[in-house]
């Protein structure tokens, strides 16, 4: 396959961006994305040409730091997989292919391709955990929890934090990152105890980070490459509503 890439290029946060147009040939379909951004990348540095920055790591669809934005869509143009899982036979010979980072004030261009995703990072920090003392590991079938409560927790904890939820939204809303993480402790025992504070805590970073609202258009969960359903935004603003309403009471 030979293909031309249009690929956003940027020194850092405060220098002006702009697009640089790339070819590559002879690139195998069976090639993944990122590795077909390793040949580009080998073929610059043989030129003694800056590489271009990107975030990788475990090329597995676990880790969440895959997250390009490739030809107008999060993660490119399959469903339910990361940057990494997209292969090149999802692409036609001599396709033009537009390369960006997110786009999100909340997630700052370090350079090239690569944003700063530490906002995440923060706002797991004010809540999401349980620091409750458990003692030691109990026996599973010990704390009774219905199966389908289970099932939609480790569902909820499937989220991987890549940010194409923010990505997708015209108002780069986090709400359905933080949703799966508050559900994913709202829905388990082990969470019920610091749930208010927890919901409150998280919710208020989020808004202090400067991510936009939720305006139920769903793309979020259209683009999630882990399939988190919008439910999850439903249980946080329950959860919210619930505990604002006990503190004022």
């Amino acid at each position: 396959m030979n293909l031309t890439l249009k690929i956003w290029r940027q020194d850092n946060a405060k220098s002006k961006g702009r697009f640089q147009t790339y070819k590559v040939t002879e690139i195998s379909p069976e090639t993944s994305f990122l590795e077909m951004l390793d040949i580009l990348n080998e073929g610059l540095v043989d030129k003694v040409e800056h590489p271009v920055c990107f975030d990788n790591d475990c090329r597995e669809g676990i880790c969440g730091m895959c997250g390009l934005y490739i030809n107008g869509r999060p993660h490119g143009c399959d469903d339910g997989v990361t940057t990494c899982q997209l292969h090149m036979r999802k692409f036609k010979d001599g396709d033009v292919i537009t390369i960006e980072p997110w786009r999100a004030r909340p997630f700052p261009i370090i350079r090239d391709l690569v944003v700063d995703r530490s906002a995440f990072d923060k706002i797991i920090q004010e809540g999401g955990y349980v620091s409750v003392t458990t003692g030691g590991v109990p026996d599973g079938n010990a704390i009774p929890i219905p199966k389908k409560q289970a099932d939609q927790a480790m569902d909820s904890a499937s989220c991987i934090g890549c940010g194409a939820c923010v990505a997708s939204c015209k108002n780069a809303s986090a709400m359905l990152f933080v949703g799966a993480k508050v559900s994913q402790l709202a829905l388990l025992p082990q969470g019920k105890p610091e749930a208010a504070l927890r919901v409150q805590a998280m919710v208020a970073k989020m808004d202090a980070l400067g991510f936009g609202n939720c305006t139920n258009t769903y793309a979020c969960e259209a683009e999630c490459p882990k399939e988190i359903k919008r439910s999850n935004i439903a249980r946080m603003n329950r959860e919210f509503l619930c505990a604002k309403t006990c503190s004022e009471e």
